[in-house]
């Protein structure tokens, strides 16, 4: 049996992979690699989160973002937006660097069993383990209000399903929110050519709190 499993390989689950392996335990990394990045959030999207906040953890925080960009001469600096393609790009560096263990594998179900868990791969394969960490993300927990949900598809959508805005060029589109998520969504609806209204029962849009203490040395 499998001492741990990890679900899940964006930066949670790339992080963990990486102490596990500095301190010597044994475990298998199942996931697609920045998936959530990747393929949930559109094109064109920045970080909230300024660059020094966006590290992925590593044992000896030897790769940094900071690292990554010059490596790489992407514009790094306080105040300048973290780009989406940017951080995906962080992490699958990271994944090469700190955590070439990942299996491009999708866990299908997870039960318990004496002893552990047993997890159903996309392949076919049973693995069972003594214990698994669960760094899944925000990919399984899309929401729709109940008075919304029986709408068509071709008329509703969640935000997480559209990571190529192109579709929505000519369109008008109407953006239900009044959180970071929904404000950044109508701003690149609206670069992309489309109509956009943005409806909040929010009497304040606020993007981006103000900062609440120093910045970490």
């Amino acid at each position: 049996m499998l001492e741990t499993a990890i679900i899940g390989a964006g930066p949670y689950g790339l992080s963990i992979a990486a102490h596990f392996r500095s301190r010597g335990i044994s475990f298998r990394i199942f996931g697609r690699l920045m998936d959530s990045w990747q393929t949930h959030m559109p094109k064109g999207m920045c970080l909230k989160s300024e660059g020094f906040a966006s590290n992925i953890y590593d044992p000896d925080s030897d790769f940094t973002l900071s690292h990554f960009c010059a490596e790489k001469g992407i514009e790094y600096a306080d105040g300048v937006p973290v780009r989406l393609d940017t951080f995906s790009a962080y992490g699958a560096a990271f994944k090469e660097r700190k955590g070439p263990e990942l299996e491009d594998r999708l866990v299908t179900s997870l039960d318990r069993v004496p002893g552990g868990f047993r997890m159903g791969l996309d392949n076919g394969e049973t693995v069972t383990a003594q214990k698994v960490v669960l760094a899944v993300g925000i990919t399984h927990f899309e929401y729709v209000p109940a008075n919304l949900a029986k709408l068509p598809p071709e008329f509703l959508s969640h935000s997480f399903r559209h990571h190529d805005l192109e579709a929505f060029r000519g369109r008008n589109v109407v953006v239900v929110g009044g959180g970071s998520s929904a404000t950044d969504l109508a701003g690149l609806l609206h670069e992309v050519g489309a109509d956009v209204q943005l409806v909040s029962r929010r009497t304040e849009l606020k993007f981006h709190g103000g900062p609440t203490g120093k910045k970490p040395s």
